[in-house]
């Protein structure tokens, strides 16, 4: 389970409100591992419990105020852990993969304007990692190891949009109509003719 090791992640690089923390999941980590407001909640309090993390003390009195937290000793050593240990890579599970896979039994009808807005979105985010990858990572920055290690995880994402943009792409071309292509099997309900 990889959402407690985002958190301790996010909080070691900078304790945290859980306000804060999800704020902060929206614009950075959730790019590529997501959370909902509430998950994050419910594993600042496990984390707690487990002794991972506490709540910093407070100047003012508690009562509607944002608690921050820090990670203890026994998070980062969880953390550190965790880091170390190999796993496998994971399979790909896309539903728009296995629609597709799907529209080749019952038809296709609208799966190709699924791709083009599919692809409108990996544009977008590809646009977006870019010019993080710009303000934030310029070489000059790049120069401490930890710089590098947020960097490569950036340019992942980015490669990953890239990919998706090239595929989409090539999909829709292969799937267009065309002289050499035989019209696709289907009725205009989607479904197979016989």
């Amino acid at each position: 389970m990889s959402l407690p090791h985002a958190i301790l992640t996010a909080l070691l690089e900078k304790p945290s409100s859980g306000l804060e923390l999800t704020r902060r999941f929206d614009r950075s980590i959730g790019y590529f591992w997501s959370a909902t407001h509430q998950q994050i909640y419910r594993e600042l309090g496990k984390l707690e419990k487990a002794g991972h993390i506490r709540a910093l003390p407070s100047v003012q009195p508690t009562r509607g105020q944002k608690k921050e937290y820090e990670v203890l000793p026994a998070g980062r050593e969880e953390l550190a852990a965790w880091t170390a240990r190999p796993e496998d890579p994971k399979t790909v599970r896309d539903p728009l993969l296995l629609r597709l896979r799907a529209s080749a039994v019952v038809g296709g009808a609208g799966m190709a304007q699924e791709l083009v807005r599919h692809l409108r979105l990996h544009r977008a985010q590809l646009a977006d990692y870019e010019a993080i990858e710009e303000r934030d990572f310029p070489p000059e920055r790049r120069i401490t190891h930890e710089d590098r290690l947020r960097h490569v995880v950036l340019r992942a994402g980015i490669e990953l949009e890239t990919f998706w943009t090239k595929w989409l792409t090539d999909t829709l071309a292969e799937l267009s109509p065309g002289p050499d292509r035989p019209p696709s099997r289907g009725d205009a309900s989607g479904r197979p003719t016989s």
